[in-house]
């Protein structure tokens, strides 16, 4: 991270990417994951859906999908993540294209 300085005040400058920032191991995935997880619940709440309803609508039981909400990261993979995006009426584009800053890097989009 990159440290600044305004008005005797020093910061860092994050690169994007907070689990990269707090050097967690398998950090680009975690943001994928939560990326996907945010999506999720905008489509939940767009739809109106409880988390019972949108258990039903993504094939989990409510406390799954409660344990997702509270950002459990490690009980989903991100294909299981995107599965449940389809359900919830997504459609999902994966673009790999080479990464501006950061070798290696997946971007997704959501259609």
């Amino acid at each position: 991270m990159k440290t600044c300085e305004i008005k005797g005040i020093d910061y860092e400058v994050g690169s994007g990417n907070v689990y990269a920032d707090l050097e967690l191991p398998d950090a680009e995935k975690l943001k994928i994951k939560t990326g996907l997880i945010i999506e999720i619940m905008n489509a939940m709440e767009r739809q109106g859906l409880t988390q019972h309803q949108a258990a039903k609508v993504m094939g989990l039981t409510q406390p799954k999908v409660s344990e997702m909400m509270h950002g459990k990261l490690n009980l989903f993979s991100e294909r299981k993540l995107m599965e449940c995006l389809n359900r919830l009426g997504y459609d999902i584009e994966i673009k790999v294209k080479p990464a501006v800053h950061s070798p290696g890097q997946i971007q997704l989009a959501y259609a």
